[in-house]
């Protein structure tokens, strides 16, 4: 399953209060597929769409998982990283192996 870091998650509950929805999320969706992995769509979201796998967190964050998207990430982690602009980025990384 998708793991979330507690800035990734801070970084997704700011993202969806600007627009004062308390259901919205982060969607992943598979936009396009290729050998060595897939290109993935992002999206603030107001409500996840059927067949949808939800992740929550305590503090409210939520992210929907398109059913191809969940499979791609499901040994990942989900990052937020600083961009030379100041920019903050997700990014998704191996999981260490435990």
């Amino acid at each position: 399953m998708l793991a979330m870091t507690d800035a990734a998650a801070e970084a997704i509950s700011a993202l969806t209060a600007q627009d004062g929805q308390d259901a919205a999320g982060l969607r992943f969706a598979v936009q396009q597929e290729n050998e060595s992995g897939a290109q993935l769509a992002l999206s603030v979201a107001p409500a996840p769409e059927d067949g949808d796998q939800v992740l929550g967190t305590e503090g409210g964050a939520r992210v929907f998982l398109e059913p191809e998207a969940a499979s791609f990430l499901d040994d990942k982690v989900l990052d937020v990283q600083q961009d030379e602009q100041g920019q903050l980025n997700f990014a998704v990384m191996q999981q260490p192996e435990s």
